[in-house]
């Protein structure tokens, strides 16, 4: 009877849930990982017949696979991107303990494909690292303990989160993985840093690190034979390192042309580890620099975005993922021109893997979800505020 007299109130209804996304989500680095995502198909159709081939499948067999994996990773990176931080972290957490539990399991049940590191689980039809997984739930735990120990009578979340991050490069070193061991170190100092650490207790860190490369030098060969490759001053041509440098030396400015490269026939990792060297070779310096420029963005977007974030959490979070992603795009491209030890990681969304290509979707999906624009304001608003 009331609404037959007054009328009835007025229903707010929200916004929806795309359009809300697409005014919110940075737009150029989403641009920029799907360009990177397209660049990885133009080079597996140059790197993957020759592995194909001496494996006795189709020409495209590993095309096909790396568009099957690669819409998987968009798939998980758009759906990330449109979670609120609290869920995300929720999942990250839960996806965290799935992944160290993985890891723990790898000595009794994983395998290493003849390469020398117990890092993979067989199901047959495909394989999966768990590291991967690893990396992205590491850093939203690790951040989610630091920021919390900002708060009045918070935990020592610094100090909890430095212990997790020793286990997990310990279990790591036990595969051994010392390249993901690295990552891991890597994002948690700089998320340490961001939260106000001390610059010398960094530095001892950094010290403690040199010396456990030391130990693990004298104690591992897998390792040692690697920094042994790397120190040496004359380069076996016939080694993977040697293919690669020949290959972008060979390519100049503009390449040899397209299909016209010969690494892909000498590289085992051709589509994987070294997809930069077939790059280089076949579109030259050109195609480098364009790839270096899109990761490049994407890091640069996502810092400047997350210096004006309110919220330390969604902070220490972003700037782990970010430059965890730019620097292993660095640590790829490093290797392939010897300036830094093989490390057997992969270029994010360009080099051919299952497990890699879906974990780095949802690696950057969280990136995009914590760098959307939000309705609290910036950060620049409480500084103005307190004037």
């Amino acid at each position: 009877m009331t609404e037959m007299v007054y009328g009835t109130a007025p229903v707010s209804v929200g916004e929806p849930i795309l359009p809300k996304w697409w005014r919110t989500i940075d737009k150029w680095s989403l641009g920029c990982v799907l360009l990177l995502f397209c660049i990885g198909i133009l080079l597996g159709l140059a790197a993957s017949p020759p592995l194909a081939s001496r494996n006795g499948f189709e020409p495209f067999h590993y095309v096909i696979r790396q568009g099957v994996f690669g819409g998987a990773a968009l798939v998980a990176m758009f759906l990330t991107t449109m979670m609120s931080p609290k869920l995300v972290r929720r999942l990250a957490v839960i996806g965290f303990l799935v992944a160290f539990v993985a890891v723990i399991g790898l000595p009794f049940a994983g395998t290493d494909f003849g390469k020398g590191a117990v890092r993979w689980y067989s199901l047959g039809f495909a394989s999966i690292q768990p590291s991967e997984f690893l990396k992205p739930g590491f850093i939203v735990v690790a951040a989610w303990m630091i920021s919390a120990s900002h708060d009045l009578n918070g935990p020592p979340g610094k100090t909890m989160s430095f212990a997790l991050c020793l286990v997990i490069v310990g279990f790591l070193a036990l595969q051994p993985d010392f390249g993901q061991s690295c990552l891991v170190l890597f994002s948690w100092g700089v998320m340490y840093f961001v939260a106000g650490a001390p610059l010398l207790l960094l530095i001892i860190l950094g010290g403690a690190v040199l010396g456990a490369g030391t130990l693990a030098y004298s104690s591992s060969e897998h390792f040692a034979r690697r920094i042994d490759g790397f120190l040496s001053p004359d380069l076996d041509p016939r080694t993977q390192l040697g293919y690669a440098t020949n290959a972008i030396q060979e390519g100049g400015f503009l390449g040899v042309g397209v299909g016209e490269g010969q690494v892909k026939w000498s590289l085992p990792d051709a589509h994987t580890d070294f997809i930069i060297a077939v790059a280089a070779e076949e579109y030259g310096l050109v195609l480098v620099v364009l790839i270096i420029a899109l990761y490049a963005t994407i890091v640069a977007r996502s810092l400047i975005r997350l210096m004006r974030e309110r919220d330390p959490f969604l902070r220490l979070a972003g700037t782990g993922l970010a430059c965890t992603f730019g620097v292993q795009a660095m640590i790829n491209m490093g290797v392939a021109v010897r300036l830094l030890p093989a490390k057997g990681m992969t270029l994010p969304f360009v080099s051919y893997g299952g497990s890699s290509l879906i974990a780095m979707g949802i690696s950057v999906g969280m990136l995009l979800a914590f760098t959307r624009s939000r309705p609290q304001g910036e950060i620049s608003d409480i500084l103005l505020r307190r004037r």
